[in-house]
């Protein structure tokens, strides 16, 4: 899922970065023997300190094989430098980018390694590899843990207030009525930041699949929508019920991500929609994190169907102008290995399972991870619509938050939705648009 949609100013601005960023990248062995890999990964800390941690472990194992990093910058602006580097012949080695849908954006067949049969893939979980693949051919690895997309929640006032676990968004409503007569905020909402609003819609889609399998085949084809669909409409329903009974905190329109996890971790708001990649960075100020904030997902209609959205990891690709693909490709291998997994660990503590065969959570993982262990143990999970389907619109996180802040009809939002996605659909030329 994207985060924000921010620009470049020019593309003289784009290109100009490429050009500082990218020296060397594809330069011949030093005297000495060794080889330096470039690699530009993320802007977000949680990505910064996972790449340093791979990085860091990999050049300890391969003395001979040095690794420059350099960050991407953030949101819109990073696709573009991405994509134009890409197209330019200036990328780095090895970078990070998203998985899913998004990676049709990069024309992978033209500008990335085919990593198909590769032995860098030997540890990949096969559940993975759909998200890094185009036309056949398998281009990634998983760069970090599998993220669960739902509730977070204070455990410590589910303690205090004696409730349970919803299955049912009933039950989860319930729980809102308690928690507000038990003086604290019932669902956390953060409309400054607009993406967070997606929320409730997004990883509604494990509900969205058990109701209707075929869903995302269908709306790919232009056969199935939001709004023609009850169990689609659902997460849509569910900004608008937290909203009519008052039980998201004052000010919401302008209260940030920032803010919102704050008070999630102090106790002050008891739900909040958001996805558990987010938590790692909050341990260095509220090392409670690890232990007071649990997971569940959205709930639905049916408690026997209860189960959560996930997000599969980010990949770490190869870009086809590689000078160094050998070393390149012994790095990948070494990201997707149960020692890379461990190294990652040591420095970042897990928010979610890896996509690695052998990979164990450590004892010290966050409780949001060891819940969403659990839904993947007892195969309760779907993918976020953004993995099984090319098509998101652009604007959905601009109609949540006017249907979460009451000024816009459920049905109405995901019509809208509908008419949003529509010439994305005919950019990508998919038939029955």
């Amino acid at each position: 899922m994207k985060t924000s949609h921010r620009t470049l100013g020019t593309a003289a601005a784009v290109l100009a970065m490429a050009a500082l960023a990218s020296c060397g990248s594809g330069s011949a062995p030093a005297a000495d023997g060794t080889v330096t890999l470039s690699f530009m990964t993320g802007s977000d800390q949680a990505v910064v300190d996972t790449s340093k941690a791979l990085a860091d472990a990999f050049m300890k194992a391969n003395p001979t094989i040095k690794i420059d990093m350099e960050r991407q910058p953030g949101g819109g602006e990073g696709d573009n430098v991405v994509k134009t580097r890409l197209s330019t012949g200036e990328m780095t080695d090895v970078f990070w980018y998203n998985s899913g849908s998004l990676l049709q954006a990069l024309n992978p067949a033209q500008t990335l390694v085919d990593l198909t049969g590769d032995p860098a893939l030997a540890d990949v979980q096969p559940e993975y590899l759909p998200v890094v693949t185009q036309g056949g051919k398998v281009y990634g690895v998983p760069a970090t843990t599998l993220a669960g997309g739902g509730i977070l929640y204070n455990r410590k006032v589910y303690d205090r207030l004696g409730l349970k676990v919803p299955t049912t968004w009933a039950e989860f409503m319930a729980n809102n009525e308690k928690i507000e007569a038990g003086g604290v905020t019932p669902v956390i909402t953060t409309f400054k930041d607009t993406w967070t609003s997606q929320i409730f819609v997004l990883a509604d889609y494990h509900n969205i699949q058990a109701a209707v399998p075929a869903f995302a085949q269908d709306y790919t084809a232009g056969k199935a929508k939001f709004a023609g669909t009850p169990a689609a409409l659902g997460g849509f329903q569910h900004l608008a019920d937290v909203n009519a009974k008052g039980y998201a905190n004052k000010g919401f329109g302008s209260a940030t991500l920032d803010q919102g996890l704050k008070m999630l971790v102090e106790g002050k708001g008891a739900h909040y929609p958001m996805l558990t990649t987010l938590l790692p960075p909050l341990l260095a100020t509220y090392p409670q994190t690890a232990t007071d904030v649990g997971f569940f997902g959205v709930p639905g209609d049916d408690p026997a169907r209860h189960g959560a959205t996930v997000w599969e990891p980010p990949a770490i690709y190869i870009a086809k102008t590689t000078g160094h693909l050998d070393a390149a490709k012994r790095f990948l291998a070494f990201v997707a290995s149960p020692a890379g997994a461990d190294a990652v660990s040591a420095a970042v503590r897990p928010a979610g399972p890896y996509r690695v065969k052998g990979a164990k959570l450590p004892g010290n993982a966050l409780q949001v991870a060891k819940d969403l262990q659990a839904y993947l143990d007892r195969d309760a999970t779907s993918p976020a619509l953004e993995f099984l389907s090319p098509i998101k619109g652009p604007s959905l996180e601009q109609i949540t938050v006017a249907v979460g802040s009451g000024l816009t009809p459920p049905a109405e939002g995901a019509a809208q939705y509908d008419k949003d996605v529509e010439k994305q659909a005919k950019q990508l030329g998919l038939e029955g648009w």
